[in-house]
């Protein structure tokens, strides 16, 4: 099994929550408010373009929008081996923090 980045892994729950408008400008905002961290457009495309060529999302565009000057945006969705990438890293994430306890509390 090959581990997804963290990177790969905000950008792909992004999507999961988004659903139907995930396209690059939400799941950069989507991502930024849940780290409490800017990110940049190119810190999305980046894991967006390794996880489109691993299989793990897919993308379509959109009908074309009138306030977007009649351009369609690109939505993308999680593929059934990303769902299984996302269960797969949240197992080794928990079987990792397994057993760690009072790390809050020690200095």
């Amino acid at each position: 099994m090959k581990l997804l980045t963290r990177p790969e892994e905000f950008v792909m729950l992004a999507i999961w929550k988004l659903q139907d408008d995930a396209y690059s400008l939400s799941i950069r905002e989507q991502v930024s408010s849940r780290t409490g961290q800017n990110w940049s457009l190119s810190s999305v495309y980046t894991p967006l373009s390794r996880l489109a060529k691993k299989r793990l999302v897919a993308s379509s565009l959109s009908e074309p929008e009138s306030k977007r000057g009649g351009r369609p945006k690109r939505i993308y969705t999680l593929t059934p081996r990303g769902r299984r990438a996302l269960l797969e890293i949240r197992t080794v994430e928990s079987a990792m923090w397994a057993g760690i306890h009072g790390l809050a509390t020690e200095g």
